[in-house]
């Protein structure tokens, strides 16, 4: 027999193409097993019959005369591929298939991710995890009793290096490809290496080449990589089917048992509003870095009483959906729409400062409202101002989610969402005011990029932009500021007005 390094030197077939042949059908599953005389590294390695030379060679000038893959799977004529020569192995894989087949059928719009037929993980844009299924949890993250909560612990590569199914350099290898070649559409490998500071040398190695060797994916929304997993239960590799969807929220890493003539899953996660919601409903609760940020209408109930209820309401929803692609276009993630209010936040990214996206994100609402503003004058002929104040605020917080039947609202614990929202009630004529800790968490480059400062009065009562600095908002505050009690929490705590920031 010749284990698979022997077969690809000898084909000068890769390893992801001997993967799609077995997942084809066109060669048997290897057997898996401890390789001899110990000449090799790998503590596993899988086996192929000798004759396997002759069918790749076979392959090989069917390609050569033109035949697709699919014909040269039919004619070669393995409908499915042979799991073992063992009786009692392929009764199980029979099995095994069949109840991946009758699970696939019951993925509707009435069922939910839970019931995907094989692993299935999400990762955000920094490849941390941030949903899992049991079978994901059971086969890849076994090795933890409890995965951590610290979203910067949950670096996805770094748990598969440490997997069960990772048994050797080779599947380890075959593991990693796909993840990196997702992550690889928006991480650069400077990125990608602070992330997975604490690998060892041969860890750093091995994700080096496969960054090296690997093609980002591409723009479409789903890609499919074959793969050979040994998952729990399993005493030897079985070929698998690897989809991974890209969304702006994340990517979904979902593997299914190799049926040819079953299309399920696929139409399925065709269905990308339908799975993505499920997934952002699923998502497990981390503690993360966030920017927040708190924006509510100056004055509605004025400009309420002043408009009928329909164009008041057209005004609203304006308002929102001319917002909402500036969010999308900073990564903002809606919390939730109290009356005329709305909380975003804004999570680390692989290619950009979550702070920044924040900052960038006020002042293009600033720009926005400017513009509603002149529309609904110059429509309704009125001198009303349309403004957001806007608070802004940094932390590490728990992000998390509540359900109320088939609605979900996500949230943040912790007292950062409470300052954004008391400097959002401090806010007024449509300022954006920030804590200082957001803006002392920036790269002194950054920082410099804003305009941001205090409006201090001079001796002779002269208003006076002071740049750069700070002051706690129990200090701008005065007698006639409305509902004073409420800012006597946050009476300490140093913000700074941000009024512009450079390209």
């Amino acid at each position: 027999m010749l284990d698979s390094k022997q077969l690809i030197e000898i084909t000068g077939i890769s390893r992801a193409t001997l993967n799609n042949y077995v997942a084809m059908g066109i060669l048997p599953s290897p057997e898996v097993r401890t390789p001899q005389g110990g000449a090799s590294r790998a503590t596993r390695l899988g086996y192929f019959a000798d004759e396997t030379v002759e069918i790749i060679h076979q392959v090989q000038q069917l390609k050569k005369e033109g035949l697709a893959m699919a014909q040269i799977a039919e004619q070669i004529g393995l409908k499915r591929p042979a799991l073992s020569s063992d009786p009692r192995a392929s009764s199980r894989a029979k099995k095994s298939l069949v109840g991946a087949r009758d699970s696939l059928a019951n993925l509707t719009l009435d069922q939910n991710i839970e019931h995907l037929p094989g692993p299935a993980y999400m990762v955000n844009n920094n490849l941390e995890l941030i949903w899992w299924n049991e079978q994901a949890g059971e086969s890849f993250f076994g090795q933890y009793s409890d995965v951590p909560g610290d979203l910067e612990s949950r670096n996805l590569l770094q748990i598969l290096f440490d997997s069960p199914v990772a048994a050797d350099e080779f599947q380890v290898s075959e593991l990693l490809r796909p993840h990196i070649a997702a992550g690889k559409k928006r991480m650069s490998q400077q990125a990608l290496f602070k992330i997975y500071a604490s690998l060892n040398a041969e860890q750093h190695a091995l994700l080096k080449q496969c960054f090296a060797e690997v093609e980002a994916v591409g723009n479409e929304p789903m890609q499919h990589f074959p793969s050979m997993l040994t998952l729990s239960g399993q005493k030897q590799a079985q070929p698998y089917d690897l989809y991974v969807c890209c969304y702006r929220e994340g990517i979904l890493f979902t593997y299914s048992p190799v049926q040819l003539e079953d299309d399920y899953l696929l139409d399925f996660l065709g269905k990308r509003d339908h799975v993505l919601n499920e997934l952002l409903r699923r998502r497990k609760p981390h503690l993360t870095n966030v920017a927040v940020m708190v924006a509510d209408v100056q004055n509605s109930s004025r400009i309420c009483a002043e408009l009928p209820a329909e164009e008041y309401f057209e005004l609203i929803n304006s308002i929102w959906q001319r917002s909402e692609p500036i969010f999308r276009n900073y990564y903002g993630t809606h919390g939730k729409h109290a009356g005329d209010g709305m909380v975003y936040y804004f999570f680390p990214q692989p290619d950009c400062d979550y702070k920044l996206n924040a900052i960038r994100c006020a002042l293009e609402l600033q720009a926005l409202m400017k513009t509603l503003t002149q529309e609904w004058q110059a429509r309704k002929g009125w001198f009303n101002d349309i403004h957001l104040t806007i608070g802004l605020g940094e932390g590490q917080e728990w992000f998390g989610s509540y359900h109320a039947g088939g609605h979900v609202e996500f949230t943040v614990l912790g007292e950062t969402i409470n300052h954004a929202s008391r400097i959002s009630d401090f806010a007024h004529n449509g300022s954006i005011w920030a804590s200082k800790s957001m803006l002392s968490q920036l790269p002194a480059q950054d920082r410099k990029k804003i305009g941001f400062g205090i409006t201090r009065r001079t001796q002779s009562n002269e208003s006076v932009f002071v740049a750069e600095t700070y002051a706690n908002l129990g200090s701008l505050l005065d007698e006639e500021t409305a509902g004073l009690k409420k800012f006597k929490d946050v009476a300490m705590l140093p913000i700074t007005e941000i009024r512009s920031i450079n390209a």
